[in-house]
């Protein structure tokens, strides 16, 4: 006998899994397929354990500069097993974590490979390779994506990485080339070098971290240059072959054609959706750009279908993800007063050293708009808890509508600012303009005074510059 939901729920990351804990809250008979990890990439192999390998990427800065603050290290030995052992471990536990959740609401989970077989009706063939049919008033698709392949430069697992070998590596690498300088590059780019390697960052566009504000760049490209890191942009990989235990690797830039040898290949160059095999070109669903095409409340053009997170396109952000999953639930469900997702209030985060965190509109998005504006911008320079940590590098960058006083966009940089992004967005959440962010008091001494004086100084006030 068929089996039937009220909400079944493809995919157990971050989208898919907290769509069916809210839909479970709810009262819905909630049921959720997953055929590998619960908790998807980030949990397994995205969010979560670079953020553990980062931590020991820290821990390698500190030991290097504490004779800064008086103090003796002798040589310091370093096992890399155990670094990826620890980051395995957070994942573990974690996903441990969201099972434990599903089953505490009484999600049923059902594991294997799901595709839509018909309007309400999903197939799912387990590792035996039976299939069984389950019915559901309300699917939703949380699918997530996967490394975008590039052209000729194929990952083979041993010298031609994704982000899944980058977390497992068998010893750390003489020399790396990172491809493509999202967050992605940034962060393994931040950590290798901390932990030793020899890396090389590429970039097609004309700054690394394309999508932020060319300040933010432009520190990030000077700070990586300063340890190091080679970033070159307007350019790419045209050609990579094997030689001996490392790679050839032919670039084309504007200085023209080089050549550099190292010992491993990690393409970052972006996701592309998981699609394949769904069923979706039968049922007609359309796609945009390659993911599926969504309204502001995650409904497909097909009724009773739905989808959220990466599958349903950029930002490809896992807090995008879970908040598409509550949006698209509750409405569903008929809860008053659900809002529609404002793409332009997801706070993007990027945690290498130093770290980035931005919403809104850049500086230069914000004058193409024609509004007229008010920018402020305060350094870590003159933060007394920037000077105190040892982290003067960075800023704060408000931008604000000249005639509301809405704020358009924030821009930071530098130590712990993914920690204080969230204040930025509070404030566009609860609609404050820049008049009422000045009144608030910020504690001394701390990092996030940065954010209050960069407000000042978009209305000429800056107290400490």
């Amino acid at each position: 006998m068929t089996e039937t939901y009220d909400v079944l729920v493809i995919g157990g990351g971050p989208g898919g899994y907290v769509a069916a804990i809210r839909a479970a809250q709810l009262g819905l008979r909630t049921a959720l397929v997953e055929k590998k990890h619960l908790g998807g990439i980030c949990l397994n192999w995205g969010c979560i354990p670079t953020k553990a390998m980062l931590h020991g990427a820290e821990v390698a800065n500190s030991i290097a500069h504490a004779g800064e603050l008086g103090f003796s290290v002798g040589e310091v030995s370093f096992d890399l097993d155990k670094l990826v052992q620890f980051s395995r471990s957070v994942s573990k536990r974690l996903t441990g974590g969201v099972e434990y959740l599903l089953k505490k609401n009484g999600v049923t989970v059902i594991d294997g490979t799901a595709r839509l077989s018909g309007k309400g009706e999903v197939a799912v063939i387990d590792a035996e390779d039976r299939e069984q049919t389950y019915r559901a008033d309300h699917v939703i698709i949380a699918t997530g994506a996967r490394p975008r392949p590039l052209p000729g430069i194929t990952p083979d697992g041993e010298r031609i990485w994704t982000y899944f070998e980058a977390l497992l590596p068998r010893r750390l690498p003489k020399s790396l080339l990172i491809i493509g300088s999202g967050a992605i590059g940034v962060e393994f780019a931040s950590l290798y070098s901390d932990l030793g390697s020899e890396v090389t960052l590429v970039e097609l566009a004309g700054q690394i971290l394309p999508v932020e504000d060319a300040e933010v760049s432009e520190v990030v490209r000077k700070s990586f240059e300063r340890r190091g890191i080679r970033v070159l942009t307007k350019a790419q990989v045209t050609a990579v072959q094997m030689e001996g235990e490392g790679v050839r690797c032919q670039l084309q830039g504007p200085d023209g054609v080089q050549e550099l040898v190292v010992e491993h290949v990690l393409s970052a160059a972006g996701v592309q959706p998981n699609i394949e095999g769904l069923g979706l070109e039968a049922l007609g669903v359309e796609l945009e750009r390659g993911f599926v095409r969504t309204d502001a409340v995650c409904r497909t053009n097909v009724f009773g279908l739905y989808a959220i997170g990466d599958v349903a396109g950029p930002p490809c952000l896992a807090h995008k993800a879970s908040h598409e999953g509550v949006i698209c639930v509750e409405s569903l469900a008929g809860v008053e007063g659900v809002h529609a997702l404002r793409r332009d209030h997801v706070p993007g985060c990027t945690y290498a050293r130093p770290q980035v965190a931005s919403l809104g509109l850049t500086e230069a998005a914000a004058r193409a708009s024609g509004r007229a504006l008010k920018i402020g911008k305060f350094a870590y320079q003159g933060n007394g808890k920037a000077l105190a940590s040892g982290e003067p590098e960075g800023f704060v960058k408000t931008i604000f509508d000249a005639d509301s006083g809405e704020l358009l966009g924030a821009h930071m940089v530098g130590a712990q600012v993914t920690e204080q992004i969230q204040g930025f967005g509070m404030a566009q959440a609860l609609e404050a303009t820049d008049e009422s962010l000045l009144s608030v008091i910020f504690a001394h001494p701390t990092l996030s005074e940065a954010m209050h004086e960069s407000v000042l100084a978009a209305n000429g006030r800056a107290l400490h510059q």
